[in-house]
């Protein structure tokens, strides 16, 4: 690395943070762009009429809500393998590159109006984000030192590429795919994310040292991890390719449920791991049950978060007046609401926590996330009381809709950049990769069980709506209820208060 790399990431560039920051910003916006473009297209797309001018695919909402929930989580839960590939193989830049590439080949795979290329493009879409997520928020971190008080504030910036993106994927991948045709949508996504790869490769020397090595290992060690590595992929591939040439098949709703388990049995598995028999210090170990509580409750929360696409989406198309002065918005649009109110809302947020902070009265993490799944079980309350208002006259207005998502993005905004930013400070310092894989492995529980829940709830229409919803806002209030509890019961060690 040169000079002027060193010198670039070391200043303050980017709106008073590191240079590098800016090629993370950029990156993350087309990826966002592309993911949120697709994935508002998905279910819609899965369970539209096959005949029309616009046909999709005709399955029923179950089995494309287990579809959705699966490919959901599956995006996430491949995180950890890349978080691992990155800290020993690969370095954090090069993952990042790969999967932004592979990410683009799948959207692209997607556009082709093929039905037998849907699942392949999916696939693609999986692994590439599995290699990238976690990774570019690793890098973030890494631009800053340990002593940095910028850090949370940085990731608070990066969080903003996020709600540009989705803002962009909503406005013009929805328009495309639902208005003019799915395959367009989908299009447009790949080629959001080509923009993404191309300023990645021209910019990533702004980054410098963060992220660009792996970590040291004995070579004879990651000679073993190499081949092991390729043995994996090896057998990856056999299988992928033989459920592509229907050398088998998979009950969509009996796998999610599976895959659901299966999570929430390696989630676990890995705590245990890391606090029994990784060689933690006492320090780290408080640390670690701090962030395992956090993990229960970003689950929770975005099992109702990622309901956007799924049961509201549908609820928006078949009972919602989606007409603006004679014109039939895009479902999709109705999403515009959540990155709108972030941009709004996220500078107040955080100057709240700032002038809290200045009195010693910030909310310790636990509450914090406590403060957002209550607004996550208030959002559902007032569907409640939409599905009610719909079952007496259908369709209803869209200020339901955009009342859920404004109180859905306030628990967002109490919840997601305090967890990034608590992963990346409290994690044990030889594992802070597979950490945030970890960490993104609550969004794939959550997504896995938007899914499974959206299914129940539209199993028969809107009267089966009320109950599925009703449970969920019992279940986020009392786990919401027991991080305040545990918040005071469990003494975490001083350096560990936000």
């Amino acid at each position: 690395m040169n000079n002027e790399a060193i010198e670039n990431n070391s200043n303050d560039g980017f709106f008073g943070h590191p240079i590098g920051l800016r090629t993370l910003f950029l990156t993350e916006m087309w990826e966002r762009m592309s993911y949120y473009g697709m994935r508002a297209l998905l279910v819609l797309y899965m369970t539209g009429a096959l005949t029309g001018f616009n046909p999709g695919l005709g399955w029923s909402s179950l089995e494309a809500q287990a579809i959705y929930g699966i490919y959901v989580g599956m995006v996430y839960f491949m995180v950890i393998p890349g978080g691992w590939l990155a800290d020993n193989l690969l370095g954090h830049q090069k993952a990042v590159l790969y999967g932004a590439i592979i990410i683009a080949l799948g959207h692209f795979t997607l556009a082709l109006p093929m039905e037998q290329t849907f699942f392949l493009g999916l696939i693609f879409v999986v692994l590439g984000t599995g290699l990238l997520k976690g990774n570019i928020s690793t890098i973030v971190g890494k631009l800053y030192r340990e002593d940095d008080d910028r850090r949370e504030s940085g990731y608070t910036i990066f969080y903003m590429a996020i709600n540009i993106g989705s803002t962009l994927g909503f406005l013009v991948c929805s328009y495309l795919g639902e208005k003019i045709g799915w395959h367009w949508g989908f299009g447009a996504a790949g080629i959001g994310m080509t923009f993404g790869v191309i300023q990645f490769i021209k910019s990533k020397d702004l980054l410098g040292a963060a992220g660009a090595e792996p970590n040291p290992i004995d070579e004879s060690r990651r000679s073993k991890m190499v081949t092991w590595t390729k043995v994996s992929l090896v057998v990856m591939f056999v299988v992928i390719l033989s459920g592509l040439f229907g050398l088998f098949t998979v009950d969509a709703r009996l796998f999610a449920e599976s895959f659901y388990y299966f999570l929430c049995f390696v989630a676990g598995t890995y705590f245990l791991y890391l606090y029994f028999l990784a060689g933690l210090n006492s320090n780290e170990k408080k640390n670690l049950v701090l962030l395992a509580l956090l993990f229960i409750g970003a689950a929770a929360f975005w099992s109702g978060f990622d309901q956007s696409a799924s049961s509201l989406s549908i609820f928006a198309r078949d009972y919602t007046d989606l007409s603006v002065r004679g014109y039939i918005i895009p479902i999709g649009w109705l999403q515009f609401a959540n990155p709108i109110f972030v941009v709004i809302f996220a500078p107040i947020f955080a100057g709240a926590w700032m002038h809290l902070a200045k009195r010693n009265l910030n909310p310790s993490l636990p509450i914090k996330f406590a403060l957002g799944l209550a607004l996550m079980a208030l959002s559902f309350i007032v569907m409640l009381y939409a599905v009610e208002l719909a079952l007496v006259s259908s369709p209803v207005g869209m200020r339901w809709l955009i009342i859920t998502y404004l109180l859905q993005t306030w628990g967002e905004l109490a919840l997601s950049p305090v967890g990034l930013a608590a992963f990346s400070k409290y994690s044990p310092k030889k594992y802070v990769g597979q950490m945030f894989g970890l960490w993104f492995t609550a969004s794939a529980i959550g997504g896995v069980l938007a899914g499974l829940l959206g299914g129940d709830a539209l199993g028969a229409g809107l009267d089966s709506i009320s109950p599925v919803f009703g449970f969920m806002v019992r279940y986020y209030l009392l786990i919401a209820l027991g991080l305040i509890i545990l918040s005071f019961v469990i003494k975490t060690a001083k350096n560990t208060e936000n």
